[in-house]
């Protein structure tokens, strides 16, 4: 199933890094351009998702544009971002303080700590309504992008959840293209093939009447 999703979370503000080369990979997150194993992925475009079985994947919105992508399964969430980032320096340091002051000015809490892909960020964020949600902000540096990924639910606090959703961001393809990009611009994806070709034909299989409306992906708020 594909949804798209209107997310309302801030982007840090861009800001100028240190020119430092992004540190080497021994695993996933992968690169378009070099080697990567095999394996069941969704094409989106600027990103290949791996999917498993129970995996719902829904699409997020930047304006018009898909920018992310949301894997919900056993009660736990992972929503994934690429940005574009300089060619020999990592944006994750500058991107990880910014994200920290955002969680604190909210009313929040939030600590540092290693974790399988590095330092990430373990957060107690504020929710309405409810009680605060533990929440887990990873960062990875690859070549000339940056992916963010955001792990909430059981799998923010339970390791053996966790792994699922932390297999998943070992297994994404970052298609970064050669266009010129600043900095923290959006990686911008796009509706798999067979998503566009079933909307295509339903829209073809439908009449059309003055002011009716056409086609429509259901969005999640």
């Amino acid at each position: 199933m594909f949804r798209r999703r209107r997310g309302a979370e801030v982007e840090a503000a861009p800001a100028v890094s240190e020119d430092r080369p992004a540190p080497a990979r021994t695993s996933g997150p992968w690169d378009a351009q070099e080697g990567y194993p095999e394996a069941e992925r969704v094409d989106l475009g600027g990103l290949h998702l791996p999917i498993g079985p129970g995996f719902e994947v829904q699409l997020s919105l930047a304006g018009d544009q898909i920018d992310g992508a949301l894997v919900l399964v056993s009660e736990s969430a992972l929503q994934v971002h690429a940005f574009a980032a300089p060619k020999r320096s990592g944006i994750w340091d500058e991107v990880r303080a910014e994200l920290s002051r955002e969680v604190v000015n909210v009313g929040g809490t939030v600590q540092e700590h290693e974790g399988p892909f590095g330092v990430e960020l373990a957060a107690m964020v504020p929710t309405q309504g409810q009680e605060p949600q533990p929440v887990r902000y990873i960062g990875i540096d690859g070549p000339r992008w940056f992916l963010r990924a955001v792990i909430s639910g059981r799998a923010a606090v339970d390791p053996a959840v966790a792994e699922t959703l932390e297999n998943v961001v070992r297994d994404i393809v970052v298609v970064r293209g050669d266009e010129p990009m600043a900095p923290k611009d959006p990686i911008q994806l796009r509706l798999p093939a067979e998503a566009r070709q079933a909307m295509e034909e339903q829209a073809a299989q439908q009449p059309k009447f003055p002011f009716e409306r056409g086609p429509e992906i259901t969005e999640t708020r």
